[in-house]
């Protein structure tokens, strides 16, 4: 089963508005006729811009034994094996959250976050309604989102019982 992230429009705007943010800098410098900038405000852009790319979520996608996490440049992969079934469930971050590392809307929800009764956690989403949380056997929980959540998680709680 393959689910896409989908984007609330508060991330869509941010991404669209940085990126361009970034375009203007880079063009503006370049027309200064200042190398140097020019190739620290280019080098600084690209970086932000494939550091965001490694982390943003496209798609979840689970299979047999494995969620994977699908990403522009990577994928992150989470073993069935590892999950703590009870723990398994609808879940949406709140406002509250704070972020220690990581976007918090620009290409999405993703890195490390803290809330008070969630605890530390890492995020996946692109809408804090279509998440849900998992926790694993050593205690690391992980907020992932994808476009129809409740059927994501029928499905992997239904690839558990199987299991056990």
């Amino acid at each position: 089963m393959k689910q896409p992230v989908k984007y609330s429009t508060y991330c869509i705007i941010v991404t669209i508005i940085t990126v361009i943010a970034l375009a203007s800098a880079c063009v503006y410098t370049y027309l200064q006729d200042s190398i140097i900038p020019f190739w620290i405000v280019a080098v600084a852009s690209v970086s932000i811009i494939v550091g965001a790319l490694i982390y943003a979520p496209l798609s979840v996608e689970v299979t047999d034994s494995q969620i994977k996490i699908h990403r522009p440049l990577r994928a992150k992969t989470i073993e069935l094996s590892q999950i703590e079934s009870m723990h398994l469930s609808l879940c949406s971050p709140t406002m509250a959250a704070i972020r220690i590392c990581g976007s918090g809307g620009w290409f999405g929800y993703w890195g490390w976050f803290h809330e008070k009764d969630l605890g530390k956690y890492f995020a996946y989403y692109g809408k804090a309604s279509d998440c849900f949380l998992i926790t694993l056997r050593g205690g690391r929980k992980y907020i992932i989102g994808c476009s129809n959540p409740q059927s994501m998680i029928s499905y992997i709680k239904t690839l558990l019982s199987q299991r056990a």
